[in-house]
Parts: structure tokens; C-alpha cells; sequence
């Protein structure tokens, strides 16, 4: 890994100092510093000549400001004369913006894939893209990792005998039907309308879930209405016991609170892809680490092997 060079900015510190220890390489600095007119100045602190840059830095609140040092930092690298660049994205929070679902709206997520590359990106490696089709806005390779082999890992400490994963939408139910293989378990998704950011409705939940031990499996959990109108629906077909799971956690507006308060709720499980302060942390959460799974793609992008043959099945 001698010709690796890995930087971060504001986003994630913690994450990225993780994946260099994995990877056994130095997370060299990066200087932002802020003029009195309130631009941004990013100096790259290492050596990037002819090396394979990987530049760490998830999009997540402040995101427009995360998402400028991103694009400077990869500009820096370009005009280092780096061979590669990789944008290294563990949340990519445009991919919501996937859409024209309302005259005269912009699609967020292929206009900001269109600046990373323009900025110098020629590789992106992400996880748990919002959907299938935020991968065909980039231009450049995009190595698409997921976190449920994590999740699964953790949920097997369990009596799994009894379980049912439950989808939130029929828009995450692939991904509940392979994470609910991985544990040998049921599957069943709620009936979901989306009528405001906040403001949905889930009228029914399709499958089989009382008196069964329930993980509801979802990619991301923002401000939890969603999860909270899910668990109203489920109380009312009383399961015997309730978890909940996601990739990334947000927990915005005291989502991570009003979900913990409910009793039936025994666990809430999530990644550390986005940073989760200490002060927002409550005795029910877990969170578990996706450094590992990151180091071995960025090992293997650098050394040219497979990504994919991460979740081939192990004999």
C-alpha cells in the first residue's frame, strides 16, 4: 500500500483515522482554512504525485459544506498530479434527489455526481445508495457496498427462529429480502404513502408478524416518521418483540429519542457511516462499524481485485 494516500475532511475524522488503521496507512492532514469573505481554502499536506488518492468524506449535516471540501480536496489531488482520485463517500445524502417529482425541481443527485467528477473524481465508492438508479447518474466507476453482512452479524447473537424482517416500503423490500436470507428469517413490508418529508402513512403490513420477534430493516432513518407510523401498525398485530436496524443514521429533530422512548422497542441498530454525537447516543443504540468492510474495498480498488467478490456467498 505504499503508493496509497488517504485524506479526509470535517465530515467523519473518526471514520476515516478507523479505515487507516485497517489499512495500516497514515491518514495524512489536510489545511481548510476559511477566508474573512467565508470561502474556503484546502491545502492537501502530503506528497500525491502518481498516487492512488482516496479521499474520505461522507456528505452529511453541514452537507453543503462537506460536500465543498470534498470537491476542493479532489481538485487539490487533480492538480497534485495524483494517477487516481476515489471519492469516498460512506453517505451520499444527494441520493434522495433521485427524481423529477415536481415541476421546476432540480435532481440534486446527478447534479452533485456530475461536480465530483468534474472536480477530478475518477472513481466513487459508496454505500447504501438511496436507489438503484443514483448509480447510473456518475460517469465514472462506482463500487456500491451495503452494511447488512454487518448487520446480520450482529442480529445472530439472537434466537432468530422466530423472525420476521420488516421493510418499512415496498421501495426497500429487496434489500429486506436479503438481509432477511443472510439470518434465515421471515419477510414482510409495510403498505407506505409518502405525502411530505415528514408526513407518511403506512396502512397495512404485508406478511406475517404477530407474535414473532420483528427487525424493521430500513437504509436510512432521518427525522423517523416513517419507523414511528411503522411501529404504530405493528403494535396493533402485537409482535413479541421489536427491533430496529438501518444503515445509516441520521437521527435528525430528535428522531433517535422519540424512537427510543417507545417500550416495545428493545434495540435500535445502525453504522457508523454518519458521525452520531455522544450527546444525541441513547442506552438503546448500537452502532456498528463499516470501517473494516471500507478498508478491504479500498485495498482491493488499489490492488485492482474484485469489490463485488466481497458479497459473493462464503462457503
Amino acid at each position: 500500500m505504499r503508493e496509497i494516500a488517504v485524506f479526509s475532511g470535517n465530515a467523519h475524522p473518526e471514520l476515516a483515522a478507523e479505515i487507516c488503521s485497517h489499512l495500516e496507512v497514515p491518514l495524512h492532514p489536510v489545511s481548510i482554512e476559511r477566508f474573512s469573505n467565508d470561502c474556503l481554502e484546502v491545502q492537501l499536506q502530503a506528497n500525491c504525485r502518481e498516487r492512488d488518492v482516496f479521499v474520505i468524506q461522507p456528505l452529511v449535516e453541514p452537507v453543503q459544506e462537506n460536500l465543498v471540501e470534498l470537491l476542493f480536496m479532489m481538485d487539490a489531488a487533480r492538480g497534485a498530479s495524483a494517477a487516481r482520485i476515489t471519492a469516498v463517500m460512506p453517505h451520499f445524502a444527494y441520493a434522495r434527489s433521485d427524481k423529477k417529482d415536481a415541476p421546476r425541481i432540480s435532481i440534486g443527485g446527478r447534479l452533485v455526481a456530475d461536480l465530483l467528477v468534474t472536480a477530478g473524481a475518477s472513481r466513487v465508492l459508496a454505500m447504501a445508495l438511496h436507489s438503484p438508479q443514483v448509480h447510473g447518474f456518475f460517469s465514472v466507476p462506482v463500487d456500491h457496498l451495503h452494511a447488512l453482512r454487518e448487520l446480520a452479524a450482529h442480529f445472530r447473537r439472537y434466537d432468530l427462529s422466530n423472525t420476521t424482517v420488516v421493510s418499512p416500503d415496498l421501495g426497500n423490500a429487496k434489500e429486506a429480502v436479503a438481509f432477511a436470507r443472510l439470518l434465515g428469517a421471515q419477510v414482510a413490508a409495510g403498505a407506505k404513502q409518502r405525502f411530505t418529508d415528514d408526513r407518511v402513512s403506512i396502512n397495512a403490513v404485508i406478511g406475517d408478524v404477530t407474535g414473532r420477534d420483528v427487525i424493521v430493516l430500513d437504509d436510512e432513518i432521518a427525522k423517523g416518521s416513517t419507523v414511528i407510523e411503522l411501529l404504530a401498525r405493528l403494535r396493533e398485530l402485537e409482535p413479541r418483540s421489536i427491533r430496529v436496524a438501518c444503515t445509516h443514521g441520521l437521527f435528525s429533530h430528535g428522531a433517535l429519542e422519540r424512537i427510543g422512548d417507545h417500550e416495545d422497542v428493545d434495540e435500535i441498530v445502525c453504522t457508523n457511516t454518519v458521525p452520531i454525537p455522544e450527546v444525541k447516543q441513547v442506552p438503546k443504540l448500537k452502532v456498528l462499524s463499516i470501517a473494516p468492510a471500507m478498508a478491504e474495498a479500498m485495498r482491493r480498488i488499489h490492488n485492482g481485485e474484485s469489490v463485488s467478490a466481497l458479497f459473493e456467498p462464503r462457503e
